[in-house]
């Protein structure tokens, strides 16, 4: 019986590219989600396949120092810097949560290279929110 010759992209073989040679990636999206804790910046292309994520954790900061503007602005420059390697040059952004690295990982993003053509917020609200606890009996 003849063995089947694997494919160059498949799945199994663990790699879909090559490591030599980037992918070229002209467009993408960047979510920013600035929780009061913590900041963490996720890069992917128009697929939603992830490209580079960094957070105010992974870079360095402990503590309530992640919660931070500045750590905010640390974490969305690194994740940018290895998209705008790789020649990203447009993206859209999705902002989630109510945390303070907000406005800081957006002016981290304004100043790189990449235009921003779509500013969202994603932030989940709810309509009605959970049921009230029942009144207190003394």
């Amino acid at each position: 019986m003849a063995k089947s010759i694997p494919k160059i992209g498949s799945r199994k073989t663990g790699r879909i590219g090559s490591r030599k040679h980037p992918r070229k990636i002209p467009k993408g999206v960047i979510y920013i989600q600035a929780s009061f804790n913590n900041t963490i910046v996720t890069v992917t292309d128009v697929r939603g396949r992830v490209i580079s994520w960094s957070s105010a954790g992974s870079c360095g900061f402990k503590g309530t120092r992640r919660g931070t503007p500045f750590a905010a602005l640390t974490a969305a420059g690194n994740a940018i810097q290895t998209v705008v390697d790789q020649g990203m040059q447009r993206a859209d952004v999705m902002i989630k949560g109510p945390g303070l690295g907000r406005e800081a990982a957006l002016r981290a993003i304004s100043g790189s290279r990449i235009r921003v053509r779509v500013i969202r917020d994603v932030t989940p609200m709810s309509h009605n929110g959970c049921r009230a606890p029942k009144k207190r009996r003394v």
